[in-house]
């Protein structure tokens, strides 16, 4: 049989080696939550870098503009005209940007036979038509080509910008060539009287709303015209020049229409440019 001291040495090792198994049992769960603990750090670190660097991305994107549009740019409609039906005056130079500076100003020079005209055009006021005409004239488009209009009685203006009216003579087309889009009109008078003060440059149309195109007109002698027709921009030089055409008189050809005649002294722009926008 087995003594008394061995049955208590016995029960004394079983406790020892049941107390040795519950502190290796805390330590193992000790060293998991640990690392449990330690992993959910570096997983809250991961996010937050995460979130400052797009934060920090978003920042940069506010700063440089490269989430938004330009301060100051206006979006612009222009409507191509139908290919279908095209009269053959129409010049296709394809369409402007859209987006378009809405400050600034520019200065438009017409290099012509006869002399420089120059004009400043404000972008704030005509921001869709400086945009239409720096399309244009960076084109070529009105280079070349005769101021085809001047009417001495009334309105006193001199028409240009009819991409169709080039080379020796007239024809009874001229006056009705564009580009290949209209816009709506900008910037109009409605509150000045006379409208059209000597020194303006406006744009013509066809006496419907959103027709203006290409074809534009300088007014030499304050003007009862209605204000339905975009001021451009206001001559700076070279009023001499359309005085000088206006003193030969016109011939008449569009007396029973809209007005006036060819110029009896012939202007032909050269060359039309627009400089870059200054104070944009």
């Amino acid at each position: 049989m087995t003594s008394t001291r061995d049955r208590q040495r016995a029960a004394a090792r079983a406790k020892l080696e049941r107390e040795m198994a519950e502190r290796a049992g805390r330590a193992r769960k000790r060293r998991q939550t640990q690392a449990i603990v330690g992993a959910a750090a570096v997983l809250v670190l991961v996010v937050a870098g995460t979130v400052w660097l797009v934060a920090a991305l978003g920042d940069d994107d506010d700063k440089q503009g490269g989430t938004t549009a330009d301060a100051g740019a206006v979006q612009c409609a222009y409507t191509e005209v139908p290919k279908e039906g095209r009269p053959p005056q129409i010049k296709d130079v394809g369409l402007p940007p859209t987006q378009q500076s809405g400050k600034g100003t520019q200065t438009m020079t017409i290099d012509t036979n006869l002399g420089p005209i120059t004009a400043k055009i404000d972008r704030a006021a005509v921001p869709c038509t400086a945009g239409s005409f720096t399309h244009l004239a960076e084109k070529g488009f009105f280079d070349n080509t005769k101021c085809h209009r001047l009417v001495t009685e009334g309105i006193k203006v001199l028409q240009c910008g009819d991409p169709s009216a080039t080379g020796k003579g007239w024809r009874d087309t001229d006056g009705t060539g564009g580009p290949s889009y209209n816009l709506a009109e900008e910037n109009l008078p409605t509150n000045k009287r006379p409208p059209y003060p000597e020194g303006v440059i406006a744009m013509a149309n066809s006496g419907q709303p959103g027709s203006t195109g290409s074809q534009f007109f300088i007014v030499y002698g304050d003007s009862p015209l209605d204000p339905n027709y975009t001021v451009l921009g206001t001559i700076t030089g070279g009023m001499d020049v359309v005085k000088q055409v206006a003193a030969a008189g016109d011939d008449g050809a569009f007396a029973k229409q809209a007005g006036g005649g060819h110029p009896k002294k012939e202007i032909t722009m050269t060359k039309v440019t627009m400089s870059p926008v200054q104070g944009g």
